[in-house]
């Protein structure tokens, strides 16, 4: 089929179109602005991008995808619908994508992303999915000529209920994106209990709280007590975790902290699951090279590392700020220089407190405007709220030279050239801490 997607450049939906791309489909794709994403499918997938959304897009084309941030305005998806042309959101299109595989779907409410990556390595002959780019492949999709698929869920508009999974992964659950669920948490953990439901094999973290009330059949994971002997070592100034898990031996994996053991812990017992045998298990588990945006070095110097970190709820930052508290101690650094963008108005209101407990032990905290991520802006007094913090209130951050620029106003107002510095955020943080924005 001609395939064409409305908001391509976002990590979800370019991961479909890549994975149609590989069965076959003619894609093609539009989004707001070009970005690598959009780059790599226009050289690697062949795939007509256009920039910025065109009603001239759809022409041709048998079926349109679209991300939850298109809205019906949109020139294209108002086209499409002139022109009779199939429309579906990319919650509904995981139907028919995902309908005739053998699905290992890995949800949560963190963490997913690196445990989809870290089964992906133990499970080496199989299609990927991940909402992250995995640095094993150097992608979010790994194409195999067969039916398997380790695929990361998404709950945030219940589209996992549609990944029909053979096997399920939940690593925790926590209340989040209410706004999609009404703000009724008895609707928001049912869909958690019916996405377990629809599995065949269930392996759960039975240590979070809703997890452990669950009476279900599954494969339970106790992290405080199953997983013991955990080390934190430097390999070439890289972070490992060393760990003991039951009966099974030691594993090695590439992050620190207790949530890094748990997500690989979690993969193992998947794997061995499904078949595979424990010493090829602990062989792979070693080509997991991490993923982009998360505890991912983009600067490894002697006197100064630059982490980039997608953290954007407080649980992800606190359990990384941990994290990074081991890093800084074992390479010597005295600082921990923290930059964060907060995602989302609605993200942030809800979850303030956890936000101004998550970031202590920062030597110096700088933030960002909130990226919107469409949401309509909301007044709220962030210098206020942390004004505990050693606080810098900026417009944006660079990086040139080895050298991270504090900017405010068009002038640069701080530099950061030594010490640990950890940039958080779910937006363009990325871009900017990596000097590409």
């Amino acid at each position: 089929m001609k395939i064409h997607f409305i908001g391509i450049g976002g990590i979800g939906l370019s991961a479909l179109a890549k994975f149609l791309a590989n069965d076959g489909h003619k894609i093609s794709g539009s989004d707001i602005k070009q970005t690598e994403i959009t780059n790599d499918l226009a050289t690697n997938f062949d795939a007509k991008i256009t920039i910025p959304h065109h009603e001239d897009a759809v022409e041709g084309v048998e079926r349109v995808i679209y991300s939850a941030a298109v809205r019906p305005t949109n020139p294209e998806y108002q086209k499409a619908k002139l022109l009779g042309i199939e429309l579906l959101s990319r919650k509904e299109a995981l139907k028919s994508i995902l309908g005739e595989k053998e699905v290992y779907a890995v949800g949560g409410a963190h963490g997913k992303s690196t445990t989809s990556a870290m089964l992906a390595s133990l499970l080496p002959c199989t299609n990927a999915l991940i909402g992250a780019i995995s640095k094993e492949f150097g992608s979010n999709v790994r194409h195999y000529d067969n039916n398997k698929v380790v695929f990361e869920a998404d709950e945030s508009d219940e589209s996992f209920l549609n990944s029909n999974p053979y096997l399920a992964i939940v690593t925790n659950v926590e209340p989040e994106h209410m706004e999609y669920y009404g703000y009724d948490e008895e609707r928001f953990y049912n869909a958690y209990k019916h996405f377990l439901s629809l599995a065949k094999v269930r392996v759960v973290n039975a240590e979070d709280t809703f997890l452990s009330s669950l009476d279900t059949d599954a494969v339970r994971l106790y992290p405080s007590k199953d997983i013991t002997h955990i080390e934190f070592i430097l390999v070439n100034g890289e972070p490992y975790t060393k760990f003991e898990l039951l009966n099974l031996g030691a594993f090695e994996v590439l992050g620190f902290g207790m949530h890094i053991a748990t997500d690989a812990a979690l993969a193992i017992f998947a794997a061995l699951q499904l078949g595979e045998n424990i010493e090829n298990i602990r062989c792979n588990l070693r080509h997991y090279k991490g993923i982009k945006k998360r505890f991912d070095i983009v600067q490894n110097k002697t006197s100064c590392v630059v982490i980039d970190d997608y953290g954007h709820h407080p649980t992800e930052i606190k359990a990384t700020i941990a994290s990074l508290k081991t890093y800084a101690k074992l390479r010597e650094f005295n600082k921990l220089q923290i930059i964060w963008q907060p995602h989302k108005y609605s993200r942030t209101m809800d979850n303030l407190q956890g936000f101004v407990e998550c970031f202590e032990g920062a030597d110096e905290l700088v933030i960002l405007p909130i990226w919107s991520a469409g949401e309509l802006e909301v007044e709220i007094d962030l210098k206020g709220a942390f004004s505990k913090y050693n606080l810098t209130m900026a417009d944006k951050i660079t990086k040139e030279d080895g050298v991270v620029k504090v900017i405010k106003e068009g002038h640069v107002i701080k530099e950061y050239s030594d010490g640990l510095i950890a940039a958080f955020g779910a937006g363009d943080i990325t871009y900017q801490i990596r000097g590409e924005a």
